[in-house]
């Protein structure tokens, strides 16, 4: 092996091993539920770890047909605030795995 070079099997391996944990990390977010609420629990939305909404809970003091718009104001509100938190769930569980990719010793990285 010429010096200064990588160790490409040695890359290999390492980028094999990250991309098994990136997998897994993703596996685990998605069957994670994360619940955003507005108007004081009036209107719960949950999403999975990865922001896909899977739930909305509307109290039925909040259902009234006169103001639709804003009942439609908290739903926005709640599913906004159960983003934010996935978002930072999976900054914290991908974040160990992107600095790892500057491990590798890639040019560049």
């Amino acid at each position: 092996m010429t010096e200064g070079m990588p160790d490409l099997s040695g890359l290999l391996a390492q980028a094999q091993l990250m991309q098994s944990q990136l997998t897994a990390t993703q596996e685990q977010l998605a069957d994670e539920r994360i619940t955003g609420a507005a108007g004081g629990g009036l209107v719960e939305a949950t999403v999975s770890g990865t922001g896909e909404l899977v739930g909305l809970v509307i109290a039925s003091e909040a259902a009234d047909p006169d103001d639709t718009e804003t009942l439609a104001d908290l739903v926005l509100a709640a599913y906004r605030d159960a983003s934010k938190q996935a978002a930072r769930k999976q900054e914290e569980a991908m974040g160990p795995l992107a600095q790892g990719l500057g491990g590798l010793g890639l040019p560049g990285m």
